[in-house]
């Protein structure tokens, strides 16, 4: 057995005696319900042993391979950003079985990967329903997380969140609406523009596109969000 294999070892141990199986019946009905081994462990407790383990790709990677939700979780929190090739990153997005992992996964590192701007276009594009979730919650992670990029690096992103609005499908529809409302809290430039967008999604023929917008113009037009980039 490597090292790599005694470490995953000792970590399943622990996830499964950690486990709260009250925890799973809840998950489900918020919508995770992955094709994994699933064990109930609260986000912050596995935070909390993804800051003992520390940063270790090798280990993200055979953590990720284990088919355990959490160590899937644990291995988002640990990964390294700047040892992710872009086949990997295709590779873990392709793998992606809820939404809990897409979300943690976006934000906690995928975002802060050089190639980060051109997957959120590339996967927003995907047909499958977690790799396009993920192209629309990278953009509000990046949106929310990189402080330095000009505006000018999201305004292409509002004709992408345009063409996805009408996607149906509930995970899709509610990451379009992350993207757009993140992207129009960033600066007054932005937020203009999408109100601009979102007025005109709301024009479209599709009850998801018409939810999409109505959601983000409540929030982009109050005066909480507007104040709030005035300050």
């Amino acid at each position: 057995m490597s090292e790599i294999d005694a470490q995953v070892a000792v970590i399943l141990r622990e996830l499964e005696a950690q486990g709260k199986p009250a925890n799973v019946e809840g998950m489900a009905r918020f919508g995770i319900r992955p094709g994994t081994t699933v064990y109930g462990i609260p986000i912050p407790t596995l935070r909390q042993m993804a800051r003992r383990i520390g940063r270790d790709h090798g280990l993200a990677k055979a953590l990720w391979n284990s088919g355990v939700h959490e160590a899937r979780l644990i291995a988002a929190f640990i990964a390294e950003p700047k040892r992710l090739t872009e086949a990997e990153a295709d590779e873990w997005v392709e793998g992606i079985d809820s939404w809990d992992v897409c979300d943690q996964s976006c934000s906690s590192f995928l975002w802060k990967t050089p190639f980060a701007y051109a997957k959120a276009v590339e996967w927003s594009g995907r047909e499958e329903e977690f790799v396009r979730r993920a192209g629309f919650v990278m953009m509000a992670a990046l949106a929310v997380h990189d402080k330095k990029a000009p505006d000018e690096r999201f305004e292409p992103l509002l004709e992408v969140i345009t063409r996805g609005a009408d996607d149906e499908r509930n995970f899709v529809k509610k990451a379009v609406n992350w993207a757009l409302r993140q992207i129009g809290k960033r600066s007054h430039h932005l937020n203009g523009l999408a109100v601009q967008t979102a007025e005109r999604i709301q024009q479209m023929d599709s009850k998801a596109a018409r939810w999409v917008a109505a959601d983000a113009l409540r929030e982009l037009t109050s005066e909480k969000t507007r104040g709030r980039i005035k300050r």
